[in-house]
């Protein structure tokens, strides 16, 4: 069995190499806990990325 596991973006379900084609999906994920949490790791790197003070475009320079 393979130790790569990827979050399928059509089926919200966690899948093994065979599964849908990679632009559909998430991953390669070390785990199938890692993959099935895919989409909460997503919001919490957006949610990081939105508040990093260093990445703020509402900031403009005269």
């Amino acid at each position: 069995m393979s130790d790569e596991y990827w979050f399928c973006l059509k089926h919200h379900a966690v899948e093994g190499r065979d599964g849908c084609r990679n632009a559909d999906r998430l991953g390669p994920y070390g785990s199938h806990a890692e993959a099935a949490r895919a989409l909460d790791k997503v919001a919490e790197r957006n949610e990081a990325w939105e508040n990093d003070p260093d990445w703020n475009d509402d900031v403009t320079e005269d």
